[in-house]
């Protein structure tokens, strides 16, 4: 971390001191994180992993020691279908079984499970997130709860009451902690009948009425409850940090109960943790939801932008605040907000001390890995856009016309450029998008003045078109306007619909430049008689 980031406020930061300060000195911190592979895993679970990470990081840049752990919580219940997967028919043939025993519907991985897992594992690494990855399934199969289940049992009438403080209907005389899933059938459709106050545990399978007593030191088919799985957890690994939603973090909500349930059952404090807000998606259609399958997941963001600009998306928003996550007109601007923290952060653009000290910690913890000694050379996503589109979207091509570039450089130049791309043709308005005419088709129909316009204009880039700017380009433009006696805006029009056959496009001067001198010069060719 730089001198500049360590004196920043950064969220992060703040926290991570708060660890610090609660859970005192210790040789390793963990940090943990988790989520139930139900389905599609969406941008909005993406939050909660991104925020450990961001924690993590500023841990680790004080000097200290932090495992970072996240729980794929596969051995739950498998509820409900989501809209969005093949083989309807077939998947609900296995409702009421442990997700991680429904096979991959696309018959890829060993389990519908492991396929939702292995989609968003695939994608952490590329923007610097790798935690130790915890599979329940693989923890309850193999009995390593054993212990804490007991505990439970042990102390199940103190949960009971714990969990009915924050009900309006009170849990049953007959309440368990634990769920079974039958070795009969695989399904959770069981009831506890009885507990002999060590580890054998009676059951009766529902859909069979076949009653079984399992040892918990053995058995692989009973499970804590989501509200007493948790703090169990927290407690086995020795969690100091993770946080969690809004709807976890309501009063009454999960992290009340497990709180309590941690102190008293498990004897230990519960996490430092903090609410997250939830995430809403501008310039393409879906409420994000897992259960009905209408979701954008990290991969879908990633079509757009690049790594460390999703980074900047989370670590410059404080978690508590709701945003969105734009797939229309904003991402310019989002790749231009980025870049500019980029210019502060290197020194290319002076801002007041406080704010340079702010954008350089959302900098340093958006990079994917270190962050560079000099500045990245920048390309605006807009110029990028415009030249993806005159080159009909030969990234390569585009990218040679930058000269030389180092292939570190140029990697991550493609990137851009192909998040340009995938968002021009998937996402842009269709007054962004246009294709640059050629020779070869038909003239545009001009009055006479447009006309003489366009060839004063031809005349001009014949002449001096190596030595224009922008400015210099547009103001001639403007003078050939008056002389040709055509209104400037009807000549904005008349060459737009010349060059890409809209009436409206990028700002003309600087496009002109941007295609260059000999093709425009083909192009106008057709209107000199």
């Amino acid at each position: 971390m730089s001198e500049i980031g360590m004196q920043a406020s950064h969220w992060a930061d703040l926290n991570a001191e708060r660890i610090i300060r609660e859970k005192g000195e210790k040789d390793q911190y963990t940090c943990a994180s988790g989520i139930t592979p139900s389905g599609t895993v969406h941008i909005g679970n993406f939050r909660e992993i991104i925020s450990v990470d961001l924690v993590v990081r500023a841990l680790r840049d004080r000097g200290r020691h932090v495992r970072f752990i996240y729980s794929w919580d596969d051995y739950d219940v498998f509820r409900k279908v989501p809209k969005n997967m093949p083989n309807q028919d077939q998947l609900e043939k296995y409702l009421r079984w442990p997700i991680t025993l429904v096979p991959d519907p696309w018959g890829k991985q060993a389990s519908y499970a492991r396929a939702n897992e292995v989609e968003i594992e695939a994608e952490l690494s590329s923007v610097g997130i790798e935690p130790e990855y915890i599979y329940q399934t693989d923890r309850y199969r193999a009995s390593m709860y054993a212990q804490g289940i007991r505990q439970a049992l042990e102390k199940r009438e103190a949960i009971r009451e714990m969990l009915n403080r924050y009900r309006t209907e009170p849990l049953p005389d007959d309440w368990w902690p634990v769920s079974v899933f039958s070795s009969f059938t695989n399904t959770d459709n069981t009831t506890v009948l009885s507990w002999d106050g060590e580890f054998g545990l009676t059951y009766r399978c529902d859909d069979t009425g076949k009653e079984e007593t399992v040892d918990l030191r053995t058995a692989s088919g009973v499970k804590l409850f989501w509200r007493i799985d948790w703090p169990m957890r927290w407690a086995h690994e020795s969690v100091d940090f993770e946080p969690a939603g809004k709807d976890h973090h309501s009063e009454g909500g999960s992290f009340d109960t497990a709180r309590l349930i941690c102190k008293d059952v498990y004897g230990t404090d519960a996490p430092v943790s903090f609410q997250y807000d939830f995430i809403s998606i501008k310039g393409r259609g879906g409420k994000i939801s897992s259960s009905t399958g209408e979701v954008i997941s990290l991969p879908d963001v990633l079509e757009v932008y690049e790594p460390a600009i999703v980074r900047y998306l989370f670590a410059g928003t404080r978690p508590n605040s709701e945003f969105a996550i734009s797939f229309d007109l904003d991402v310019i601007k989002i790749y231009e907000d980025y870049d500019r923290t980029e210019r502060i952060y290197y020194g290319e653009e002076e801002v007041g001390e406080k704010r340079r000290a702010k954008e350089a910690r959302i900098y340093e913890l958006s990079q994917v890995r270190s962050v560079r000694k000099t500045m990245p050379f920048q390309v605006p996503f807009r110029h990028l856009c415009n030249l993806l589109q005159i080159a009909d979207g030969n990234i390569e091509r585009v990218l040679d016309g930058f000269g030389p570039l180092e292939s570190e450089e140029r990697d991550r130049l493609r990137v851009r450029a192909r998040c340009a791309w995938n968002w021009i043709t998937e996402f842009a308005p269709e007054d962004f998008k246009y294709t640059l005419r050629t020779a070869e088709d038909s003239p545009v129909t001009l009055d006479l003045a447009e006309k003489r316009a366009v060839q004063l204009l031809a005349a001009e880039i014949l002449e001096k078109g190596d030595v224009h700017d922008e400015k210099s380009l547009g103001e001639a433009i403007y003078r050939i306007a008056g002389e040709a006696g055509v209104d400037a805006k009807q000549f904005f029009a008349a060459m737009y619909r010349v060059l890409i056959g809209k009436e409206r496009g990028p700002r003309l001067a600087g496009f002109l430049l941007t295609v260059g001198r000999s093709r425009v010069l083909a192009i106008l060719e057709q209107y000199r008689s």
